[in-house]
């Protein structure tokens, strides 16, 4: 370094050979390095203030939006021994194509002939209730003969009544009269008594007066047990006026009761008849229910029960169906304080496992493989896993899902909400808030009041 020696390195060495000396040989390097940095962090600030949009992250399945289209066991309506499979896993069935057979199991059906019997109950029946409606008729023209010759029997008793009381009167008048010559008998009687004494009368026409008294009072008590008797007969009048009324009451009221045991009997009858026809009814619908056929079009997944012989319970589940061409839809479950964020209507992107991706979540026009869904229901009530469920369905003009998709398939969605610069999307989640608030954007009503 001092150079004290004649025998110097330095002609020895050549700077070409050494890179650090190269580096070191020309300071624009660093130069270089230090605007590339400047650059990168002029990039990197100009990129805090693009936009961003907000998103709520979900995971969720694959389903059917319909119920009627998701899977669904198929039972059997009726017990009974299997006679015959049409049944192959994975096949397409057509809706009313035959899957399965059955025989009849019960006791209660087993009759070969029992639709026959049960049309022989029904005219039997039908037979009984066309009696029992001729006893009706036949027991209301009996209780209005009964009515009409009460009406003879008491007009007659009445008559009777009319006929004593005028026998009466006349009794009276000649009790009256026969007490008038009676009285004037015995007057007379008293006279010729009198002028007997004085010598003005016979003994015999004073014994001839005295007899004529005797018969004027036997006369008297004639003509009273007379208007006694007919007394009387006014009164058994009255008493069989009211007899008669509740002779011809007892026969009405007895006819009235069988009247309505009849109709007691009809109405037990038409019961039982609508009994039979119902029985009839359920035998044909059990009946056709023999084959199991295919609800609507869909394929066979699983079957449940195997074997010719092998008995059925009511309501066993046969096998495992899955409509054809249902309406797709995902559901998706998301964090309960991501909730109110969300609204019917709002657009989500989604991912698909097995379809390659490529997700910037808040720039959805430069993702790649995602596609386009939108929010069609809401759940008020959280699930079994603490987390609330929506369901999305294919947004309309967008690019259309994979027909390859199967119900199950995982997916994941983001809810695309309001733009915010990243440098605040940065912020909130490093401080774990959640999204802003979803304002309504303004119609064009609304803009128009407000000028």
């Amino acid at each position: 370094m001092l150079n004290t020696s004649k025998n110097s390195i330095q002609n020895n060495i050549k700077n070409e050979d050494l890179e650090i000396l190269k580096t070191l040989s020309t300071p624009r390097t660093g130069i270089v390095f230090s605007r590339w940095l400047l650059s990168i962090f002029l990039i990197l600030l100009l990129i805090l203030f693009l936009p961003w949009q907000q998103n709520i992250d979900g995971k969720g399945n694959v389903i059917a939006f319909s119920p009627i289209n998701r899977q669904q066991n198929i039972q059997n309506i009726i017990g009974g021994r299997i006679e015959k499979w049409n049944l192959i896993e994975g096949n397409l069935f057509k809706k009313g194509d035959t899957l399965l057979i059955i025989s009849e199991s019960k006791d209660d059906y087993l009759d070969p002939n029992i639709s026959i019997r049960i049309e022989e109950q029904i005219v039997a029946k039908k037979n009984a209730l066309a009696s029992y409606k001729t006893k009706i008729e036949a027991l209301k023209a009996q209780i209005e003969a009964i009515k009409q010759a009460q009406v003879f029997s008491i007009n007659k008793t009445k008559n009777k009544l009319i006929q004593s009381r005028q026998k009466y009167s006349i009794d009276s008048t000649n009790f009256i009269a026969q007490k008038k010559n009676y009285e004037i008998a015995i007057d007379r009687l008293n006279r010729f008594e009198k002028g007997q004494t004085e010598g003005l009368f016979s003994k015999t026409d004073f014994e001839t007066r005295k007899l004529k008294v005797q018969d004027d009072l036997a006369k008297l008590q004639e003509i009273s047990s007379k208007m006694d008797i007919s007394k009387n007969e006014i009164l058994n009048a009255r008493i069989e006026i009211n007899a008669v009324r509740a002779d011809y009451q007892k026969d009405i009221a007895k006819a009235n009761s069988d009247l309505s045991s009849s109709f007691i009997s009809l109405a037990e009858g038409e019961s039982e008849l609508s009994k039979i026809i119902n029985k009839g009814s359920n035998l044909s619908q059990r009946q056709s229910n023999y084959i199991v056929k295919a609800p609507q079009d869909g394929y066979l997944l699983k079957t449940i029960k195997t074997g010719i012989g092998e008995y059925l319970k009511e309501g066993e589940t046969i096998c495992m169906f899955q409509p054809a061409n249902p309406d797709v839809a995902i559901e998706l479950y998301i964090n309960a304080i991501d909730m109110p964020l969300i609204e019917i209507g709002r657009e989500v992107r989604i991912q698909f496992e097995g379809w390659p991706v490529l997700i910037f979540s808040g720039w959805k026009n430069t993702s790649i493989g995602t596609f386009g869904g939108v929010v069609s229901v809401i759940d008020k009530v959280e699930s079994s896993n603490k987390l609330f469920r929506i369901l999305v369905k294919p947004k309309e003009n967008d690019q259309t899902w994979p027909k390859q998709l199967g119900f199950g398939s995982g997916a994941i969605g983001w809810v695309m909400l309001d733009d915010v610069p990243i440098w605040y999307e940065i912020w909130r989640q490093l401080n774990s808030f959640p999204p802003n608030e979803v304002k309504e954007k303004p119609t064009k009503s609304t803009k128009n009041e407000s000028k």
